[in-house]
């Protein structure tokens, strides 16, 4: 993947690794289970900084952004997976900070709440469900894709030049109770 936009592109200045599944429902402690989310929302974003770093570093620098989760600052007492594996992207994030640091990469994450997606659009087809959902927020409703995208970019901009290291909250004050 980074070798074709290297090549389609000529160069890659920016990141931004979203990946992720949730496994609502099954039993995240099942072998399969819990490897898939390993495989995906951890080692997944492991193997794309790794080769997104080299091609920064032969560059002079860059900026990468990772999509981990509230569940990656506090407890979930359903879903052991997920928790564990959106922590772990926020600990490779802070990795990725200090080790690239001096070479002008910045690494940080965005720590999305309940967003409106197609991995929450099972949910929020019942419309009892969705209420709970929106209810999950100070604010009174979920949050959108493109005000998640638009934390992203500001985090590969200029404007956040020296930001690195942090997990960026969107959750409309969810964490903040």
């Amino acid at each position: 993947m980074v070798g074709a936009a290297v090549s389609q592109l000529g160069g890659l200045d920016y990141a931004f690794n979203n990946a992720g599944i949730n496994n609502l429902g099954a039993n995240e402690y099942d072998d399969a289970v819990w490897a898939r989310s390993l495989a995906v929302n951890l080692t997944g974003v492991m193997l794309c900084m790794r080769e997104e770093s080299e091609v920064m570093l032969a560059r002079g620098g860059g900026a990468i952004v990772n999509t981990a989760s509230i569940n990656g600052l506090v407890g979930n007492g359903a879903q052991p997976g997920y928790c564990a594996t959106k922590h772990g992207v926020v600990g490779l994030t802070r990795h990725g900070a200090l080790r690239w640091a001096k070479a002008g990469i910045r690494v940080n994450a965005v720590c999305p709440g309940v967003i409106e997606t197609p991995m929450t659009a099972p949910l929020t087809a019942d419309p009892e469900m969705k209420k709970v959902l929106d209810s999950m927020t100070p604010m009174g409703r979920m949050g959108r894709a493109d005000e998640i995208a638009a934390a992203a970019v500001w985090l590969c901009s200029d404007a956040a030049s020296f930001v690195t290291g942090h997990a960026m909250v969107i959750d409309g004050g969810a964490t903040a109770v």
